[in-house]
């Protein structure tokens, strides 16, 4: 089955021409003009990934991707006419897997959409609400550190009394990363090449940020971690007991 995607985007042009090229190309593609059509769509449809522009009339591409990733797993490219290296980190830090910067080449937006659908969860074609079949229930990866339990195929944390703990998606693949290997060193390049980023300084700094972040959401005391600790010069290391899997 093609993998689905929805355009949310207010120029008619630039919509049907995206639509047209990525359809071509092998995909099962929906459009809409605003985020509030979009909602709409997700009553009855699913997705494997949506194509947000940021600045929209009405609710923005922002707001609209938060929402979009409490209701199912979903990858998700923002569109955006700003193109400083500041607005590519906040875009990043609010969730999306990419980026692009308008006016784009179809061509450049097509590989995106390539890389992007590599990572994406498998059971983000599971509509709202759908329970997933048997035998992935059996095989879900579940793994507890402390008062937390880690999903990591339903990419959900709980808490203590089963109180969703409120993760970005950037936070949640830093976390992911970190729970696979867990006990080991790992590089600031490691941790930059498993979640999909460049290796350059730009991507180990918001490997900091969201490292920073996502201690602050684990740690009871971020300044003295128990679990996700650096190893100076050398990068992090998530402290797993050996029978905390």
């Amino acid at each position: 089955m093609p993998a689905r995607i929805a355009i949310v985007e207010d120029e008619p042009d630039l919509r049907d021409a995206v639509a047209e090229y990525l359809g071509a190309n092998g995909y099962d593609v929906t459009t809409a003009d605003s985020a509030a059509e979009m909602r709409r769509l997700l009553e009855t449809e699913t997705f494997h990934l949506a194509i947000l522009d940021i600045a929209m009339p009405g609710e923005d591409g922002l707001s609209l991707g938060r929402w979009l990733r409490t209701q199912i797993p979903i990858g998700l490219i923002y569109a955006t006419a700003a193109g400083s290296p500041i607005d590519r980190i906040v875009g990043l830090e609010l969730g999306a897997d990419d980026y692009v910067v308008k006016p784009y080449e179809l061509r450049e937006l097509l590989a995106r959409v390539r890389s992007v659908l590599r990572r994406v969860p498998s059971q983000a074609a599971i509509a709202p609400g759908a329970a997933p079949a048997n035998n992935a229930t059996d095989s879900r990866r579940v793994i507890s550190f402390g008062d937390f339990q880690a999903d990591l195929d339903g990419r959900l944390v709980t808490g203590r009394g089963g109180q969703i703990l409120e993760l970005a998606k950037s936070e949640f693949d830093v976390l992911e990363v970190f729970l696979t290997r867990s006990n080991r060193l790992l590089s600031r390049a490691t941790i930059s090449d498993a979640i999909g980023f460049d290796e350059d300084p730009e991507s180990s700094r918001a490997v900091d940020i969201r490292i920073m972040r996502l201690r602050k959401k684990i740690e009871a005391d971020p300044t003295n971690p128990k679990f996700l600790r650096t190893v100076r010069g050398e990068g992090y290391i998530f402290s797993l007991p050996q029978d905390g899997h």
